[in-house]
Parts: structure tokens; sequence; C-alpha cells
């Protein structure tokens, strides 16, 4: 559930995918973006070759496409399956390819339990992920405050359990880097990040991890939020680590946001029901550069870096604004309002064009024009907008001139002509897969959606519904998929799977 943007293997996007009161992020956002004075590319060094990897959540261009990928088009459990392999532990963040190595973050219970605490009243779900919505009104935060007030950790309806629960967990997880061996599925090597009982729950449909952890070739950056930011080289070989503290994720629904990764510096995000901020970090030495307060909802959207007249700017997604920082000194440059809550899906960049979506207690999708500083809520910078079916969890694709979203989390799918706004495919029904969570991404003319049931489409790039081909497989899909080469993986619920020609 899982994340960022740039083409480049220096920029992470997120993430993925985590929710609140009623998500996860599993979560979690031009094509080879280069506009009138705004170019969405990669770093000069390394950058040929993070085309021809997955570097973070999104892909190497943080749009969902695989410029030089061309995966085979059907596959079943006895089709076009290379190898498969059951992974320990759960989680939902994207397979990260590089070279010939798998990267997969995991949560692996112990079987190591300490007695179960009681946090306060029940957080009741909010009617989201199948979970019934209750008539009754959370209560109020500490002290008096009304409706659309945030509430802090430590009052009623504190931190819950898995689903919600009024219950902290109580079992020891060990939280853990693994590398795969890209031909054979074989682990190489694991690497565990830290071992303890979490503080405090996640939404029952996903876990603790939801990130995707991000690599530059060099190193790979595994972000497990409350359990720290960790750098290894790819051999495994642990070069620095920092601690955050404990996120504190409304309703107690977990984390999910992925780092961002541009050139030398690494960017986390950390809004929550607490102190929030934005922070960016060397990547070689784990110094921080700088921090910014910020005044947030918990969201699980991961930070996209664009450049803008040639330089890098970080820009956020979140309930309340959409806020722009300078990559080098984490000075704002622009904000604007206009999500919903609850900001899921990573944003997309293109043409000159900053595109921002969500979808949780109504819709909301942004195309803003890069360049411009200040409020631009409202201003001629909205080059257009639409406001209906848009994606609670999945991430939108931007495959050459062409805006992929799902409606919610339902299997509609809608395609949008990206520089003008014009609806070419209005929220059509997709059938076979049950609905999404994982994101949609782009190769060799085609798209590939992976659905919760086990049930995947491929449909051609084109300005009609075309579906290529229906494929079912034994496992469930709520990772977002990553495509290198002529090989697609395919994270499930139990198992890893190299979807390649046979």
């Amino acid at each position: 559930m899982n994340t960022s943007l740039s083409s480049n293997p220096c920029v992470s996007s997120a993430a993925s995918r985590r929710a609140v009161p009623s998500t996860l992020p599993t979560l979690m956002a031009a094509s080879s973006l280069i506009v009138v004075g705004l170019v969405v590319a990669p770093h000069a060094r390394g950058a040929d070759a993070a085309e021809a990897n997955w570097p973070r959540w999104r892909g190497p261009l943080a749009n969902g496409v695989a410029p030089q990928g061309d995966p085979p088009t059907s596959w079943s459990e006895t089709e076009n399956v290379k190898w498969k392999v059951k992974l320990p532990g759960y989680g939902t963040g994207t397979p990260i390819v590089w070279g010939n190595k798998i990267f997969i973050q995991t949560a692996v219970p112990t079987g190591k339990k300490v007695e179960a605490e009681k946090q306060g009243a029940m957080l009741p779900p909010a009617s989201v992920f199948g979970v019934p919505q209750t008539p009754q009104a959370p209560p109020p935060p500490p002290g008096g405050g009304g409706a659309g007030q945030r509430r802090r950790p430590g009052g009623p309806g504190g931190p819950g359990g898995p689903g919600g629960r009024g219950e902290k967990p109580s079992e020891v997880q060990r939280f853990a880097l693994l590398a795969i061996d890209r031909a054979t599925g074989q682990t190489q090597w694991e690497k565990t990040v830290r071992e303890e009982v979490p503080h405090e729950g996640h939404h029952p449909s996903h876990g603790w991890a939801s990130h995707s952890p991000v690599t530059d070739g060099q190193y790979i950056f595994s972000w497990f939020g409350s359990r720290g930011l960790h750098c290894y080289s790819l051999d495994g070989q642990l070069k620095w680590e920092k601690d955050f503290g404990k996120f504190r994720s409304a309703a107690g629904f977990g984390e999910g946001s992925s780092p961002a990764l541009f050139g030398d510096t690494l960017v986390v995000n950390w809004d929550h029901e607490g102190d929030d901020f934005i922070a960016a970090f060397d990547k070689n030495t784990g110094k921080e550069l700088w921090r910014q307060p910020r005044n947030e909802k918990t969201t699980w959207t991961t930070p996209l870096v664009v450049q803008v007249d040639g330089k890098p700017q970080v820009v956020v997604c979140a309930s309340q604004r959409i806020r722009s920082y300078d990559l080098a000194t984490g000075k704002q440059i622009w904000e604007c309002g206009g999500m919903t809550a609850n900001v899921i899906p990573s944003p997309v960049s293109g043409f000159g064009i900053f595109y921002a979506i969500s979808g949780f207690r109504g819709n909301s999708l942004l195309a803003i024009k890069l360049g411009k500083t200040g409020d631009l809520t409202d201003s001629d910078a909205i080059v257009w907008r639409h406001g209906k079916s848009t994606p609670y969890v999945p991430s939108p694709l931007l495959y050459g001139e062409r805006l992929y979203f799902l409606a919610g989390n339902d299997a509609r799918l809608s395609c949008f002509d990206a520089k003008a706004g014009k609806p070419l495919i209005d929220a059509e029904p997709l059938t076979g897969p049950s609905g999404f969570y994982a994101s949609p991404v782009g190769a060799a003319g085609r798209v590939y959606l992976a659905g919760r049931n086990g049930t995947s489409l491929v449909i051609k790039d084109s300005d009609k519904l075309e579906v290529l081909a229906t494929n079912v497989l034994g496992d469930k899909f709520d990772a977002s998929p990553a495509v290198v080469g002529k090989e697609l993986f395919l994270r499930g619920h139990e198992y890893l799977y190299c979807i390649a020609q046979k």
C-alpha cells in the first residue's frame, strides 16, 4: 500500500499508500516530463540506469511508467510465472528493483507476546475498505473542540489496535528488509532493522510494512516510519540510521508514506496526530539538512520532487494544503487548498503541470501550473479540475499525455487528456477485479491493473477502454506492481511473483 517525482533513481514517491481513519497506503504517484520550464527528470548521473530499474514505489519516473518495460500481457498460475516465492510476514510496500536485486520490506510476527493494554474509548472506523460506518461521530478532543478540529493522541478515541480497536498490539514484530535474487526468487540477505511491539495498530486491510524503500543504485534506504530510517549498501551493510519517534496515525490505522530521493537529498514527510514536519537529509551521511514544521492531519501520500526553471522543489499533498518547498533550503514556495480528507494517492507531474488527487468523502483532481508562488487556491494557476470518481488509495498513472485513475477503491477507471482536462474514459466499470488498492502501471503501450481479489487486467493505452487480457492468480494484491524489462513483479498477501514470458 505504498509514496515523489523525477525520472531519476533518486526520487522516491511513496508511497504508499496508507489510509487514515479509514485506510492504508499500499500503497500508495511525468512521463519524460519536460515542459516549459519544468523538468521532472533524473539527475544526470544514473538516469539511464534508473529507467532500466524500478528504484521507488511509483517507478523510475515517479508516475507509474516503466519506459523500458515490456512484460507479458497474459499469465496464470501455470502460464508465464518465472518463479513464485512465499514471503515471510506481511507488507504492502512495492517491490523495489535494481540490477539483480529485488528489495522487499515486511513485518514478521515473532510469537513473543506482551500483555495488551486498553486505550480508552473505541474509535469508530469510517465507512471505507468495506468497514461499515457507525452513525455516532467520534468524540471531540480533550478540552472541547468541534467537528473538523484535529484530535491529538492521548484523549478519547486515541490510537487503537488493528481495525481501530481500543487495544494495543501485544506481539513483537520483526521489521525486516529483504534482498531477493531477481533471477531465482531466493533471498540473498535479510536485515532486521527493528524488533519491537508496535505502539499502535493498523487498519485491517494492511499491516505494519506499507512503506516502500528507495534506492539510487548505491544505497537502499529502508523507511519504516516509527521504526526509523535505515541506509544500507546493496550488499546489506548498514551505513547509518535515524529515529523519528512514534508516529500517531488517525484512528490508529497505521503508516504508509515513503521517502523521496533526489540527487543527494532524501526527504521524509511526517504528518500525523502530533507535531508535524517535513525534513531533508544528506543521503550519504544521514545529516539533517533542514526541517520545516507543518500543521496537517495524518497523510499517507509520498512527496514528489519536480524541477521548475532548473530548481528542484519537493511538493506534498495533504488535506488542508498542498505545499511546495525549495529542496535546497526547505523554504515554502507555494501552497494550494482543495484536497479532500485522508490524502493517500501520490501526485504526478508533466507538461509544466502538477496533478494532485484525492477521493475520501469527496472528490478532487487539481491540475496546477508550476512556476508560480504564494497561495494558488482558486487562482489562474489551476489549469483544470475534476470533481468526481477520484481515487481514495490508488495513485494515478501519467502515461504520455493520458492521466489514468480509479474511482475510490472500486473497479471503475477514468482516463483524461492530461493537458486539456478532457475526459476520454469516464469512470467505466472493469469486469473481474473486486476493487483496487494497487496503483496502475504502464509499459509497452499497455496499462496493468492488479486487483485485490487476484484478478489483474491489462488494457491498451488508448482513448477508449480496451481490455487486452484478464489474468487470475491464487493470491490477493494490494501492493502496487513493479515492471523491469520483460518482467512484472507482483507482491501478494503471501507470495512474490515474477511474471515473464516462457
